[in-house]
């Protein structure tokens, strides 16, 4: 006995275009965790690339752009930390104090300790 239901992934609508409805994952059947490390690797990848750390001999470097990134990162992990289990946040916090020691060490004129992008949020960052 055969099932002629197609499975989920494969539904088609009756215009023979994929029925997105069947396909697609409710938002709410997302676990907050998995939401907000999500967030965070896209934070943390987008701070990396202007940062120039995406390939060897970047060309791109956007300071700016990864200093506001950087510190929505630092106030995501901050906040997050104690809702997420440190199982979640201590790659995250490794990550984002990578992410402030390449932005310092990129700067021409380093920020003085404390002032760093996020670390408002984190403290002091040292290499």
């Amino acid at each position: 006995m055969t099932d002629a239901t197609p499975p989920a992934s494969t539904e088609t609508a009756a215009d023979g275009a994929p029925d997105y409805d069947t396909m697609t994952r409710d938002i709410a059947d997302v676990p907050a965790v998995e939401v907000i490390t999500t967030v965070a690797v896209h934070l943390l990848s987008a701070a990396a690339v202007n940062l120039g750390l995406d390939k060897p001999d970047s060309e791109h470097k956007d300071l700016d752009e990864a200093r506001k990134l950087i510190t929505a990162l630092a106030g995501l992990v901050t906040a997050s930390a104690t809702e997420i289990s440190s199982f979640h946040a201590a790659p995250l916090r490794d990550g984002l104090k990578s992410l402030q020691l390449a932005f310092r060490e990129a700067s021409i004129v380093p920020d003085e300790p404390g002032q760093g992008p996020g670390e408002k949020f984190t403290g002091p960052v040292f290499g």
